[in-house]
Formats: C-alpha cells, sequence, structure tokens
C-alpha cells in the first residue's frame, strides 16, 4: 500500500455541507501485516464495495472520502487507545482504554477475524501498532476531522455521513447473534451526534423508498461519529449501516444482480440529502 491511505474526491459543483465516508471498504494489504487468519475470514471484516456504492457523491455536491487499508489491519471507526493489551508484546506507553469492542475482539486492533478464528498466532510488538496509527489511523482520521471542519465554516453546519455495511445476520462477536438484520440501520449515538430529527429524515427516506429501517439498533454508531458530531454546533454525524444481502453474494465476496439498483438508490439518497443539507443549513440547522 502506497500513502496516502485513503482517496479524497472532492464535491463537484454546487457544494452542499456534506461528507461521506466509507472507513472499512478497503482492501489493499499492507506489506508489514501478516496474520494466521485465512483470507476468507479477512474478507468478512471488508465493508465490501461500499465506496463503490456512494461513489456518486461528488456529482451531486457531496464530499467523499474512503480508506484503503483494511479495518483487519486497524479499525478507523475505534478510539486510538480501545486496544486489548493481550495482544501486545509490551506495555504500551500511556493508558489504554479498551471498550466493549475490545472485549468482544472488535477493538482498534482486531483479536479475532470470525468467533473461533484469531488475527494472530503471537502478541503484536508495540512499535508495530505504532506505526499503523502513523501511517494509516491518524491521516484517515484528520482528513475527516479536516473536512468536516471545512465544511462547517464555509456553511454554517456540517453533516458527516459515515458509510458502513453490516452482515446479514449478527455473529457470535455481535451484540445480536443469531438475529436477522433490516435493510439499513442508521445511528446517532443515540441523539448525541447528531439531532434526532436529522437520524430520523435518513431512516424515514429509505422506508419510503421500501427498505426496512431501525434507529440504533444493533448499531450506536462507533469513535468516528463520536468524534466529529456536536450537534448544538451544527455538526451532524450519523453512521448509516447497509445489510450486504441487498446488492452482494456475502459467501462469494461478489456483487449481486441488484447491486446497480443499489448504487443508484444510494445516489438518489445523496441527491435528496444534499438538498435537504442546504436547506437545513440556511435555516440554522434545525430539522
Amino acid at each position: 500500500m502506497e500513502a496516502p491511505p485513503f482517496t479524497l474526491v472532492p464535491a463537484r459543483g454546487r457544494e452542499a455541507p456534506v461528507l461521506v465516508d466509507s472507513p472499512h471498504s478497503g482492501l489493499s494489504l499492507p506489506a508489514d501485516f501478516v496474520t494466521s487468519a485465512p483470507r476468507e475470514a479477512l474478507l468478512t471484516t471488508w465493508d465490501a464495495f461500499v465506496d463503490e456504492l456512494w461513489g456518486d457523491a461528488p456529482s451531486v455536491g457531496v464530499t467523499l472520502v474512503h480508506a484503503h487499508f483494511p479495518r483487519a489491519y486497524i479499525d478507523a471507526n475505534r478510539a486510538a487507545d480501545d486496544i486489548d493489551p493481550a495482544l501486545l508484546a509490551g506495555a504500551w506507553p500511556g493508558p489504554l482504554k479498551p471498550t466493549a469492542y475490545s472485549a468482544r475482539g472488535m477493538g482498534l486492533i482486531r483479536r479475532h477475524a470470525l468467533p473461533g478464528i484469531p488475527m494472530y498466532d503471537a502478541p503484536l510488538a508495540v512499535a508495530d501498532v505504532q506505526h499503523r496509527l502513523v501511517a494509516c489511523y491518524t491521516p484517515y482520521r484528520e482528513v475527516i476531522r479536516a473536512e468536516c471542519e471545512r465544511l462547517h465554516t464555509r456553511h454554517g453546519a456540517v453533516w458527516h455521513l459515515d458509510m458502513h455495511s453490516m452482515k446479514s445476520t449478527g455473529n457470535a462477536m455481535n451484540v445480536d447473534a443469531g438475529s436477522r438484520r433490516p435493510d439499513v440501520v442508521v445511528s446517532d449515538r443515540r441523539g448525541t451526534s447528531s439531532d434526532p430529527g436529522h437520524t430520523r429524515w435518513v431512516a424515514d427516506w429509505f422506508r419510503s423508498h421500501g427498505w426496512s429501517a431501525q434507529l440504533n439498533e444493533p448499531y450506536q454508531g462507533g469513535d468516528l461519529v463520536a468524534a466529529n458530531g456536536a450537534p448544538a454546533q451544527g455538526r451532524h454525524s450519523l453512521q448509516v449501516e447497509l445489510n450486504r444481502a441487498l446488492y452482494m453474494d456475502e459467501a462469494a465476496f461478489s456483487r449481486a444482480a441488484s447491486f446497480e439498483s443499489v448504487r443508484a438508490t444510494c445516489t438518489q439518497f445523496l441527491r435528496d440529502f444534499a438538498d435537504y443539507a442546504v436547506e437545513r443549513a440556511s435555516a440554522g440547522a434545525s430539522p
């Protein structure tokens, strides 16, 4: 993988105060990524084709950022100190705050690719994890922060949409193990990273187009939306999870026949959301 660890595509034409990012659709494996997990297990951690589904964002006035590095290497949607100390071969130079994600094997550095399938057969050197932070995580987090700041300064408000995909059924590493999932889950960390009115607008848009949608269940939103959302300041950050069964063959890791139709729906959503955001920014960002 060559630097930079992400692609930034500016909006074309009229710029809306909207940033779309895809932190988990990268699949460029860095040379220092040595894992004991089989490729098939690694691919299940990949938000396959999410950057493509939302790839028309710039054409409708929305800025797009997507990562090149895989979540299996380092997870840009986790806090930098969300590290399981059991993964490290030495002492971390500072306090760690592992969350429930780390406890389930899905912290900043994954412990398992799938339930019962470890990522590594030996602890990682602290210097190796620090390298991942410097080379990939920090530049990605910084470009999201900087673009949110730029859009907020220019428009007086900003909407950050953090795009993901989810397995159609939760596994043993998930809080909803064994449960079938809706078409889309929209999350705002239970109303703390976005005004809930904007969150409801997104869910209602998908429902009006025939998709089932849930709010904040089973996902509440990761650290990216927590870091960039401050609704009282006109900074609204939402996480959007699309069910992989909508657009891909989950077993084959390939696009389904429905892919282009789903992509078209995603583009229409962004076109309508861009209009909504422009109008809301003019009105002071209230729903």
